[in-house]
């Protein structure tokens, strides 16, 4: 097994234990959950460019490398969702899984008339965003609840109720678009004839 095939293995695998972590209230849960998170974050980033400069690429990376993608973004909003501090909700959860659950129907369509459908810069700038938006999250998180920063409450409610959210939100709104872009793309695909 290659490098960048370990490196989304190693990912998949930190998965469980970020969500281990952010679940038990232990002391700095939060801050291990952001190391664990940023540690997946880095492979993330790893992986792909290692593979493509040292010419690495294979189907098990094709297929694991956005799966865990999907897992390790998914499983960080829906924790947001449980965690009473920040105001999400769970649109943002339903929208973003939905796009990913779209993506990698067009992407099966495409194997199957032999087209590999690779990332854009659409859909890069999306993950790149909602990593560093997730990452800001946790940080936040961190700095309130495992060190019990005192900042005032004006602060803690604004970042709270409106900085995350926000950064969810365009997080969101990069999904949608990322996703149009592929349904544009790929729109041939999609015959109600067939």
């Amino acid at each position: 097994m290659n490098l960048p095939n370990k490196l989304t293995l190693l990912r998949v695998f930190l998965i469980p234990f970020f969500l281990v972590f952010m679940y038990w209230k232990i002391p700095f849960h939060y801050l291990i959950g952001l190391l664990l998170f940023s540690a997946a974050a880095i492979t993330d980033a790893l992986d792909g460019k290692i593979a493509r400069k040292r010419n690495l690429i294979t189907n098990f990376g094709k297929f694991l490398d956005p799966l865990a993608d999907k897992v390790l973004v998914i499983s960080a909003l829906a924790l947001f969702v449980d965690i009473p501090e920040i105001h999400i909700g769970a649109v943002p959860l339903i929208i973003i899984s939905a796009r990913e659950f779209m993506v990698s129907g067009l992407r099966l369509l495409a194997a199957d008339s032999g087209i590999v459908v690779a990332a854009g810069i659409w859909g890069k700038l999306k993950t790149a965003f909602t990593m560093v938006a997730i990452i800001f999250a946790l940080l936040w998180l961190s700095v309130c609840y495992d060190f019990s920063f005192s900042l005032s409450g004006g602060v803690v409610s604004a970042v709270d109720d409106v900085v995350i959210p926000v950064l969810i939100w365009i997080s969101t709104v990069l999904t949608v678009v990322s996703g149009a872009v592929y349904l544009k793309g790929y729109w041939h695909l999609i015959d109600s004839d067939k």
